[in-house]
């Protein structure tokens, strides 16, 4: 007896290391099977990336999770994989991600790379793609993502549009301000959110709050929960309900589109900019294609850009010397206004340390930390070769907060954008032929929020050493709360 207890705990760690190299080994084996030795175009023989697949069925997200949630911090998760399989040579992993193994690419040549190659070679993956709709200019390829793109970008991006965006929302971004002064205290991350989706609704649309909007933010708000839930769709779960949000959302948004057309009135705002706007050939959107890419503009830029100008009111609060000169930048430009209140388009080229601040919240608020691809075919990179049907995941946030392109990095320090950023280490909005197409108006938007902040008010963080939630956007548990007031006259 005592003999068989000792086979069995000697058994136990052998059967524990059997366990976690099964998975490794699988896909190792599956790999050598299709490609045996075959060799790459360096007449190399093709191999997978250096890495580690993880538990069966489960891989490495356990210990993504635990690297973001539950430990809170979030670059040890790559740190621990350059330390195990090699360095920036490298550049990226194997490893078994939310049910699809994955190949995690993390600098800046490599991510680079995902960036800029075709939509043959590495495409866009949502689990519920009629959540996001099948005509918007985030799930369309080739031809058809180009001819959007074009239309997209001549609506939202062109001077004219963001002239008149900038005079849209400043009404209502005052208003909201003083409201905030009044309330004494606020949870920025909440007020942010109301405020964007306000001006979100008379930039794209020309809605003034009602409770038609009150609606659409709730079915926003349900459609959001969907596209980060896992793809499960039956009565009761997240999906289920974001499909129910998403067919009220597009009856909303076609019944507006007919009721323009029978209309001699005009508007000037993003919906109408989508049904006007020709591409190369003189084609207007259909209207199934206005509906997706309204929505998918408004998912896209409702969470994130209030996410970052909590983020920047979060870092100014703890940096009195930048809020000091952002202050001053500010109120100079403000005397030149004259007896008008707000600022302008054509005001913002002269906001150089506001640019600053802009660019140094938004790397640091990381929103969007790894930008989901599918591999659409066997891809070769740097010697090794990324499977057809694997995931790759873009960790721009592992370049945001490396030492070796920014000098400490986890410090807000608007005066390093003195300089331009190492080529490639600059990713917050992506890159190639997919970069954000709403990236001016998002930074816009931020700059008028700053300037009115500024130059009217202070606030102070009420738990400045409040842990910070990592997914899915990264924010104070406490979602920023902080004291609010209007700026002491001397």
């Amino acid at each position: 007896m005592v003999v068989s207890w000792a086979y069995l705990l000697g058994a136990v760690p052998l059967l524990c290391l059997a366990f976690w190299h099964a998975a490794d080994a699988w896909y190792r084996a599956a790999f050598f099977v299709k490609h045996g030795s075959k060799k790459d175009s360096n007449g190399v023989r093709r191999r997978l990336p250096p890495g580690h697949m993880g538990l069966p069925f489960l891989g490495e997200t356990i210990s993504l999770l635990w690297y973001f949630k539950r430990v809170r911090r979030p670059d040890e998760f790559i740190r621990a994989k350059r330390r195990a399989y090699g360095g920036e040579a490298v550049g990226m992993y194997r490893t078994h991600l939310f049910g699809s193994p994955t190949v995690v690419v993390c600098a800046p040549a490599a991510n680079k790379f995902v960036f800029q190659a075709g939509g043959d070679t590495f495409g866009v993956r949502w689990p519920v793609p009629e959540l996001v709709g099948l005509k918007a200019v985030g799930i369309v390829e080739g031809g058809h993502h180009t001819r959007l793109r074009g239309v997209i970008l001549g609506a939202i991006n062109r001077p004219s549009s963001l002239r008149t965006i900038a005079a849209v929302v400043q009404p209502s971004i005052v208003a909201a301000f003083n409201s905030w002064a009044g309330m004494g205290t606020i949870v920025a991350s909440d007020e942010a959110k109301k405020v964007m989706f306000t001006n979100i609704c008379k930039m794209f649309v020309s809605m003034e709050p009602s409770p038609l909007t009150v609606k659409i933010n709730q079915w926003f708000t349900g459609l959001l929960a969907g596209l980060r839930a896992l793809p499960v769709d039956f009565p009761g779960t997240a999906v289920h309900d974001a499909r129910k949000c998403r067919r009220k959302l597009t009856a909303v948004f076609r019944e507006e589109i007919e009721a323009r057309k029978s209309m001699s009135k005009k508007y000037d705002d993003v919906m109408s900019g989508f049904m006007e706007t020709e591409d190369e050939q003189g084609m207007k959107l259909s209207d199934d294609e206005v509906v997706d890419n309204i929505l998918s503009a408004i998912v896209a830029g409702y969470e994130s850009t209030a996410t970052a100008i909590m983020w920047a009111m979060y870092h100014l609060a703890k940096s009195p010397d930048a809020l000091a000169k952002l202050r001053e930048e500010n109120v100079a430009v403000s005397k030149t206004k004259g007896s008008s209140y707000f600022i302008t388009h054509d005001d913002i080229p002269k906001m150089k340390y506001t640019a600053k601040v802009v660019e140094e919240t938004i790397r640091m608020a990381n929103i969007a930390s790894m930008m989901p691809r599918v591999a659409k075919r066997d891809v070769e990179y740097g010697g090794y070769t990324i499977p057809e049907g694997w995931q790759v995941l873009v960790m721009v946030r592992s370049l945001h907060t490396d030492p070796n392109y920014y000098p400490d990095p986890l410090t807000f320090n608007p005066d390093r954008w003195n300089e331009p950023a190492k080529p490639g280490t600059y990713q917050v909005f992506g890159g190639g032929y997919r970069i954000c197409p709403g990236n001016m108006l998002a930074k816009l938007q931020l700059t008028i929020m700053l300037h009115h902040l500024s130059i009217g008010y202070e606030w102070e963080l009420l738990n400045p050493n409040a842990e910070i939630n990592y997914l899915p956007h990264p924010k104070p548990v406490d979602g920023a709360a902080m004291a609010f007031r209007r700026l002491a006259t001397k």
